[in-house]
This record gives C-alpha cells, sequence and structure tokens, in this order.
C-alpha cells in the first residue's frame, strides 16, 4: 500500500488497520509486513528514536508497502519536515487544539518545502503562486498524509474549526489523553468517553476526513470503534503484543511443568487482544 492509497481509503471510508512498532530491530520489518496490516505507527513523542533510526526504520517499511505515519514530539512544522525528509509517509501532530496550530502542521506536510514569508503567502493565496512552483510542491506532497490528534476537552470543542482546515487527511483520538482532560482517566467504557469518541468520528467522516484510534484493549472494545464510526484503528502494540502472548505461553509450559503460578484462565482473560 501507498500514502495515495491510504489516502483514498480514508475518504472513502474503507477501515484500515495499523500497529504502533517500537522496536528498531533490522528482524522486525520483515516479519511485521507478513501480519496483515496496512500501514505502521512510528511514535517519537514517547518513544526513544535518533533520528537516522526513524529513518532507517521508515524507509524499510514503505520499501515493504507498509507505510510509516509518525507521530512527532509536538505539532512543530520543523518536526514534520524533519520526519517526512527521513521517509516518513505522513505525520500525525499531537495534542493539537488551535486551528493555527492546524495550519502550521499543513504548511510543513503540504507545502513541503517552502517556509518563512513564501509558505504564508502560499498558504494563504495558493493560486498567487508561480505555476511553476505550485506544481513542484503538490508533485512533491501529493501521498504525504496530514493527521492531527484530538486529546484534549478545548480540541473537542473546536473541532469544526479543526476539521475546516483544508488538506486535512484524518483525525486520532488519543485516548489516555483524552479521558485525563474530560476528567475520566483510563475510564474507557464511560459513557461520556464513548459520547466524545463517536462525536470526533462523526463530525470527521461527515467533513469527508478520516477518523481514528489507538487502542490496545479487547477484541469488544475493538470492535466498538468502527461501530461509533471510526475507519482507522492503530491496535495496540508490538511491545504490548509481545508482553501478552508471552505471558500467556509461559503461562501453558509452566501449568504443564507441574509450576504452580496464576491460574491460566486469569491470564487468558487479560491477554485477549
Amino acid at each position: 500500500m501507498t500514502g495515495r492509497e491510504i489516502q483514498q481509503r480514508l475518504k472513502g471510508g474503507d477501515p484500515l488497520f495499523g500497529s504502533l512498532i517500537v522496536s528498531p530491530s533490522p528482524r522486525w520489518p520483515a516479519m511485521v509486513a507478513g501480519c496483515g496490516l496496512d500501514f505502521v505507527f512510528i511514535d517519537t513523542e514517547h518513544i526513544a528514536l535518533d533520528r537516522a533510526q526513524l529513518s532507517w526504520m521508515c524507509q524499510t517499511y514503505a520499501a515493504l508497502g507498509l507505510p510509516p505515519l509518525v507521530r512527532i514530539p509536538s505539532p512543530d512544522p520543523y518536526q514534520a519536515c524533519m520526519v517526512l525528509d527521513g521517509g516518513a509517509a505522513g505525520v500525525i501532530a499531537p495534542y493539537v487544539e488551535s486551528v493555527a496550530e492546524v495550519r502550521a502542521i499543513r504548511g510543513a506536510v503540504k507545502f513541503r518545502p517552502l517556509k518563512g514569508a513564501k509558505l504564508s503567502s502560499a498558504l494563504a493565496a495558493p493560486e498567487d503562486m508561480e505555476p511553476s512552483l505550485r506544481n513542484l510542491w503538490r508533485k512533491h506532497n501529493a501521498d504525504k498524509l496530514f493527521i492531527i490528534n484530538i486529546e484534549s476537552q478545548p480540541a473537542l470543542d473546536r473541532l469544526d474549526e479543526l476539521l475546516a482546515v483544508p488538506d486535512l487527511d484524518a483525525v486520532l483520538i488519543g485516548p489516555h489523553d483524552l479521558s485525563c482532560s474530560l476528567g475520566l482517566p483510563e475510564e474507557y467504557d464511560h459513557p461520556r468517553f464513548l459520547e466524545a469518541c463517536g462525536t470526533i468520528f462523526r463530525k470527521a467522516r461527515a467533513a469527508g476526513v478520516g477518523a481514528g484510534i489507538h487502542f490496545w484493549g479487547n477484541l469488544e472494545q475493538q470492535s466498538r470503534w468502527f461501530e461509533l464510526g471510526a475507519n482507522l484503528l492503530i491496535h495496540s502494540a508490538d511491545i504490548t503484543l509481545f508482553e501478552k502472548h508471552l505471558k500467556l505461553e509461559l503461562s501453558e509450559i509452566k501449568r504443564a511443568a507441574g509450576v504452580v503460578g496464576e491460574p491460566l484462565s486469569q491470564l487468558a482473560i487479560e491477554t485477549v487482544v
């Protein structure tokens, strides 16, 4: 899959599936490529990855047909340009709360390599740009994905304004931060949290923008997001899935060896993904 194909599927409402990849191991991409994902999510906001590691990961996953979507540490247009230069198929800007932040990321992703006053004039009146320059940045950035995290009550309050910024490909809920902002920390089954998610999904889809969430819960919880209107799911993370399945298999082995441990039935319940 390519970035352009992801854009088309997001606009068409077709579901897309990814997972958070933490490991920079060179053995990892070939294994991940056989798992049925449409894209990979690489998080530089919370994960310690240097620039060379990140570029290697982006270019390797892209070569395997898994476009890498990279979350930058903050909604900073210069960081957005950096990860795109390194091979990212798209940028996810975290904790966006203002139209100005969304416009700045739009300029970095969709008008690259323009900067400074030239970028400001292009954003204000793209039709006035020199034709050769306009053709350059359109061709250069046609398949780059522009995604923002919706993670707070202020972002929810301004959602209509944020969605009105041109060229936005998708919004992505950060459930932990959103639940905390709503005063419902980690209460992912709370009716008010679910209502907020449904509102985000519904408004985004009505605006022709993809709508998704990064979540790590059980299968019933994961399916619920699609019932609420999402068409983009980042399921769990490589390190989380490793932990869960290692616990489950070790429990089975220990039980067979007669080692007393935590009941398998309880572990099995906890590790459903």
